[in-house]
């Protein structure tokens, strides 16, 4: 089988830090109640001259750096993200110029929310393997959100949850175990009054989400793990979308997993969206915690409502 090989990490986060102390002086809430109900003690907006777009040329050109390897041998640049700068052209078309990327390899967006992280590996991953580019072996895939600008100030579940940044991976493919699970069940999305609107409002409804969630995490490791004909005893780390660390830990009892194979930072980063997997997976790079031949399964969930989860190895 056809499996992904991660060859190098990058993420960026916006220099403004917006505590929980903060949220209390502009609406009703406290540092205790935020991370009594999502575990956020901080989260990262994006300050004047920052933007999606800049998050993800930083992100990614972090990554090109550690890859080792020249920017004519990437053959496809994929971005996940639901906020980027404009509704067109994509974020990843921005980065040809910004990074000096070839200009003849196809530069695509995604939207799949929270869920885009695995989706976007996915899609590379398949794209790869069908153009055979001896040339351009490689990906470079982030993911990137910018959602302090969709959040409505008066709505409590959304703007203690959400923040800012982009995380990305350079990755080619190897001969190994391999599976992937990407779904969607649209019928459990909330109809949002102006959602038509691109600017509008993102809203949730937090407990439906949790009880989704911690349905569906289970079920995505569960099933990709099945499939690559492995154990989770085989898995070195499950590397969750950090959406609320309430459902890490329900997934981490209900079955029976070791906790230290599930790493969190959503404490100091909080919700990032179609970014949070791929900004954790660098954190974890940078502390040292990966080792080359790590097996990581990466699952996400989100809007749509939609769910993802694929096989990776590092290095």
């Amino acid at each position: 089988m056809t499996g992904v090989k991660i060859i190098s990490t990058g993420s960026a986060l916006p220099s403004r830090v917006v505590t929980n102390d903060d949220l209390s002086k502009i609406e009703e809430t406290s540092d205790e109640w935020i991370k009594k109900r999502t575990g956020i003690e901080k989260r990262h907006f994006t300050a004047e001259g920052e933007s999606a777009n800049s998050l993800a040329v930083e992100s990614a050109g972090r990554a090109l750096e550690k890859s080792g390897i020249s920017k004519d041998e990437i053959g496809l640049v994929l971005t996940a993200t639901l906020s980027g700068d404009y509704s067109t052209p994509s974020v990843a078309s921005f980065m040809q110029s910004a990074l000096g990327l070839s200009k003849d390899i196809p530069y695509i967006d995604i939207n799949a929310a929270c869920s885009g992280a695995a989706y976007a590996v996915e899609i590379a991953r398949s794209y790869l393997v069908a153009n055979q580019d001896k040339k351009k072996p490689y990906a470079l895939v982030t993911g990137v959100e910018e959602l302090s600008k969709l959040l409505d100030p008066a709505d409590r579940t959304t703007n203690i949850l959400f923040g800012d940044g982009a995380g990305s991976v350079v990755m080619t493919t190897k001969e190994g175990p391999y599976a992937s699970t990407l779904g969607a069940e649209s019928s459990l999305a909330i109809n949002c009054p102006g959602a038509k609107n691109l600017r509008s409002y993102i809203r949730m409804d937090g407990k439906e989400v949790f009880r989704f969630a911690v349905k569906i995490l289970p079920y995505c490791i569960k099933e990709t793990v099945s499939k690559a004909g492995l154990s989770t005893d085989d898995i070195d780390y499950f590397v969750c979308h950090q959406a609320n660390k309430r459902i890490i830990d329900h997934v981490v009892r209900a079955m029976k997993l070791p906790k230290e194979k599930f790493y969190c930072n959503v404490d100091h980063i909080g919700n990032t969206s179609g970014a949070s997997i791929f900004i954790l997976l660098d954190e974890m790079e940078q502390k040292g915690m990966l080792s080359p031949g790590d097996t990581a399964l990466l699952s996400g969930f989100g809007s749509g409502l939609t769910w993802g989860s694929v096989l990776v190895t590092y290095k």
